[in-house]
């Protein structure tokens, strides 16, 4: 277990909003899955006690209030070792799907930019969308890394990912700018 996960305090959810209307449930497990929490078990929920995952927690309870439900919020630890050891490898599982999901998504957009530059593509809409594409990427990128406090492997490799994907970007741009001055 790293020096870290032992410092790491947890915030358990107990989540209960009533069935109906759907749309309150819905709108705090939207937010909960936003903000990295990890769910133990049926309305249950936890993420570490860090500021990054305060201002979540905080719209969580009140979606909960707002749909007639409540949240209550306990402090937590692994009463073990490795307790808490398995609690940091499940919330760092989640987060290496999203990294996975994360660099998926970056192998796309270096598809789109192949695939622009073989059809010889090069127009200023064009690459309004690819840059719209990349500010998408960026925040991703952002968000993850914020809920990634154990450090996932995989935030390396989205790190490296993500500059080549704005090089790409950059020699595409390069590009467009030379065809339309070349008219």
């Amino acid at each position: 277990m790293t020096q870290q996960s032992e410092q790491v305090r947890w915030l358990v959810l107990v989540v209960r909003v009533p069935s109906e209307p759907s749309r309150h449930r819905v709108a705090v497990w939207r937010e909960l899955r936003r903000v990295g929490g990890l769910p133990l078990g049926q309305g249950a929920w936890v993420v570490p006690d860090v500021p990054v995952f305060t201002d979540g927690v905080s719209r969580v309870i009140e979606l909960a209030e707002r749909g007639a439900g409540e949240v209550l919020v306990l402090d937590a630890a692994g009463r073990a070792e490795k307790d808490a050891a398995r609690l940091e490898a499940l919330f760092t599982a989640e987060r290496i799907e999203e990294w996975t999901e994360f660099l998926a998504e970056c192998g796309k957009f270096d598809a789109e930019i192949d695939k622009e530059i073989g059809k010889g593509k090069f127009t200023l809409a064009e690459l309004e969308e690819e840059e719209q594409s990349l500010e998408r990427l960026r925040r991703w990128h952002r968000d993850i890394k914020a809920r990634d406090v154990f450090g996932a492997p995989a935030a390396a490799d989205a790190d490296r990912q993500l500059g080549h994907c704005a090089d790409r970007l950059a020699d595409y741009t390069e590009r467009v700018f030379q065809a339309l001055h070349q008219m």
